[in-house]
C-alpha cells in the first residue's frame, strides 16, 4: 500500500470538502438559507445533490453485494429508480412540491405536509417519525462506508465508523443545506467517474463484456442447494416466480426501494431549493444518467464478482466474503483491481456515504428542531435546535451502527424506504393531487401506515420478526403467518394499501377542507 499517495489523495479530498462546507457556511445568512438553501440552487447542483443523496454506500456496497448474491435481476431496481425516482419524482411530484412549498413557505417535508393540511400535529408527528426511524438508514450507510475503509486500510471498524461520522458532522452542522448540497455536487462528480472506471476495469479484468456475461450465465449450476430450493436459478436469470427468492427480490428490494424513494424527506426537500420548474426539467436528464451509472454499474459488478472469485479461488462471491454480502464489493475491489484504483474507489465510496449521510443528518436535525421542538416551544431558536438535533442524530446513528449485524446494509435501507412509503406517500400524493383530502384523513393515514409497517416487521415478515424475537416471546412463534408467500412479502405491500384505503375512506367521511386554504395551497398550480 502506497501510504504517502493515499494520504495525499485523502487530504486533498477533505480540503475540498472543507472548503465547500465553509462556502456554504459563508453563504448561509438566515433560516431559509440553512433549511432550504435559499430556494436558489443551480439545477446542476440540485440534480447531483439529489442523485448523490439518493445513492449511498447502501446502493454500492449493500445492494452491490446483494447483486453478488441475487444476480442481475437487481437491474429492475435501476429501471424503477430512473422511472419513478427521477422522472415521476421530478415531473409529477417535484414541480407541484416546489410551487406549493413556495406558496406555504415550507422549509421541511413535515412542515410541507403540516401546512398543506393546516395541522401543527402532522408536522410534529412527521418530524418525530423521521427522527425515530431515519437513524437506522443512516447507520447502515455509515456501516457501508466504514466496512470499505476497514477492508482497504486495515483500520478497526469501530474507529473508521467514528472518524467517518465526525468529518461529516463538521460541515453539516456548520454549512446547513447549502454546505450539504455544494459538497454533494463534488461528491456526485467523483462517484460518477469512479463508477464508470469501475465498469470498464471489471469487464477488462474478466475478458470483455460477452466473455464475462457468458461465464456468469454458465455458473448457474454453482448456486448453493439452499438457494436453489428458495428459487435461485442463476445470476443472469430471474428467480422462480412466486418463490421466496422472487418475493424477496421483487417486493423488498425492487418495489420497496423503487417506490419508497418518492417519500424520502431528504430528497423531497431538494424540490424546494430551486427557483422554477425549468430547473427541475433541466435536472431530469442529469439525474437519470447519474442513477443509471450508479446503480446499474454497482449491480452488474456485484453479479460479475462471482466470475472473478470462481476463476481465482473456485468459490462464488458470497463464499469468498464468508457469508457477509456487505463485503462482496470491498473484497472484489481490493482483490481484482490495481491499488491506484482502490484509492480512487475509496473516494467514490466516501463520497457516496458522505453525500447521503449529510442529507440524512440535516433531515433528522430539522425534523427534531424545526418540526418538533419549535412547534412545542415557539420561542426557541430553530436553527440552534436543529444543529443540536443533528449532533444528537449522529450520536444515535453511530451507536446503532456499532450494534448492527453483518450483511444488514441493503435490508436496513429497504426497511426505511418501506416505512416512508407506507407512512407518508399516500398523504404526500393527496396533498398535491386531491383537494378533497382532509386533515383527519391525513393524520389517520400516517398513523396507520407507520403502525402497520412496524407491526409487520415485528410479527409477520420473517427476516425481521425471527431476529427481533418479540413474536416468539408473546406468541411462541417466530412469525405469526407461516402460509406462503406472507412470511417473505415486504411489509410495504400490506401497510401501503392500508394507508391508502384509510386516507380515501376517512376523507370521504369527514368535512371538506377550507376552500380559502386550499386555494392558497394550489395558487398558480
Amino acid at each position: 500500500m502506497n501510504i504517502p499517495l493515499l494520504s495525499t489523495v485523502i487530504i486533498i479530498y477533505l480540503l475540498l470538502i472543507g472548503y465547500l462546507g465553509f462556502l456554504g457556511y459563508t453563504k448561509t445568512k438566515n433560516e431559509k438559507d440553512y433549511l432550504v438553501a435559499g430556494r436558489s440552487i443551480h439545477p446542476f447542483i440540485m440534480a447531483l445533490s439529489y442523485g448523490a443523496t439518493f445513492i449511498s454506500t447502501s446502493a454500492i456496497v449493500g445492494f452491490g453485494g446483494v447483486a453478488g448474491l441475487f444476480g442481475m435481476g437487481l437491474l429492475w431496481l435501476t429501471f424503477l429508480n430512473i422511472i419513478i425516482g427521477i422522472f415521476i419524482a421530478f415531473i409529477f411530484f417535484g414541480k407541484k412540491t416546489r410551487k406549493m412549498g413556495h406558496n406555504l413557505d415550507a422549509h421541511t417535508f413535515p412542515e410541507f405536509l403540516g401546512k398543506r393540511f393546516a395541522s401543527d400535529f402532522i408536522q410534529k408527528l412527521g418530524g418525530l417519525i423521521i427522527f425515530l426511524s431515519m437513524p437506522l438508514y443512516a447507520a447502515v450507510v455509515l456501516v457501508g462506508g466504514a466496512r470499505f475503509i476497514e477492508q482497504t486500510l486495515s483500520v478497526n471498524f469501530e474507529v473508521s465508523l467514528l472518524v467517518f461520522s465526525l468529518i461529516i458532522a463538521f460541515y453539516v452542522v456548520a454549512g446547513g443545506l447549502k454546505g450539504v448540497m455544494y459538497t454533494d455536487a463534488l461528491q456526485g462528480v467523483i462517484m460518477f467517474f469512479g463508477m464508470i472506471i469501475l465498469l470498464v476495469m471489471t469487464y477488462a479484468q474478466l475478458g470483455g463484456v460477452t466473455v464475462a456475461n457468458e461465464a456468469l450465465t454458465n455458473m448457474a449450476h454453482l448456486v448453493p442447494e439452499k438457494l436453489q430450493a428458495m428459487g435461485h436459478v442463476g445470476w443472469t436469470a430471474m428467480p422462480t416466480f412466486n418463490s421466496p427468492w422472487w418475493w424477496t427480490l421483487i417486493s423488498s428490494i425492487v418495489m420497496g426501494v423503487g417506490i419508497g424513494v418518492l417519500a424520502q424527506p431528504q430528497l423531497v426537500i431538494r424540490f424546494m431549493t430551486v427557483k422554477s420548474n425549468r430547473e427541475l426539467n433541466r435536472a431530469v436528464l442529469i439525474g437519470g444518467v447519474f442513477i443509471l451509472a450508479m446503480t446499474g454499474i454497482a449491480f452488474i459488478v456485484g453479479a460479475l464478482s462471482n466470475v472473478y472469485f470462481f476463476q481465482r479461488d473456485g468459490v462464488i462471491a458470497i463464499a469468498a466474503a464468508k457469508g457477509n454480502a456487505d463485503l462482496i464489493i470491498p473484497n472484489f475491489i481490493n482483490a481484482a483491481l490495481p491499488s491506484w484504483f482502490v484509492y480512487l474507489f475509496m473516494l467514490t465510496l466516501l463520497s457516496a456515504a458522505m453525500s447521503t449521510l449529510s442529507s440524512q443528518f440535516h433531515a433528522m436535525g430539522t425534523s427534531v428542531g424545526r418540526d418538533f421542538f419549535s412547534k412545542i416551544f415557539p420561542k426557541t431558536n430553530s436553527v440552534l435546535v436543529t444543529k443540536l438535533g443533528i449532533i444528537f442524530a449522529i450520536v444515535i446513528s453511530v451507536i446503532i451502527g456499532y450494534s448492527l449485524p453483518e450483511g444488514v446494509v441493503a435490508r436496513g435501507t429497504a426497511i426505511f424506504f418501506g416505512i416512508c412509503a407506507a407512512t407518508f406517500l399516500p398523504t404526500y400524493f393527496a396533498s398535491l393531487y386531491w383537494k378533497r383530502a382532509t386533515k383527519t384523513a391525513a393524520i389517520s393515514s400516517i398513523w396507520v401506515g407507520f403502525i402497520s409497517s412496524v407491526f409487520c416487521l415485528l410479527f409477520l415478515h420473517k427476516a425481521e420478526a425471527s431476529v427481533i424475537g418479540l413474536s416468539k416471546l408473546l406468541f411462541g412463534k417466530d412469525f405469526l403467518v407461516e402460509t406462503m408467500p406472507w412470511p417473505v412479502v415486504d411489509p410495504m405491500f400490506i401497510a401501503l394499501p392500508a394507508s391508502v384505503i384509510v386516507l380515501v375512506v376517512v376523507s370521504l367521511l369527514t368535512k371538506h377542507p377550507d376552500k380559502k386554504h386550499i386555494d392558497k395551497c394550489f395558487k398558480g398550480m
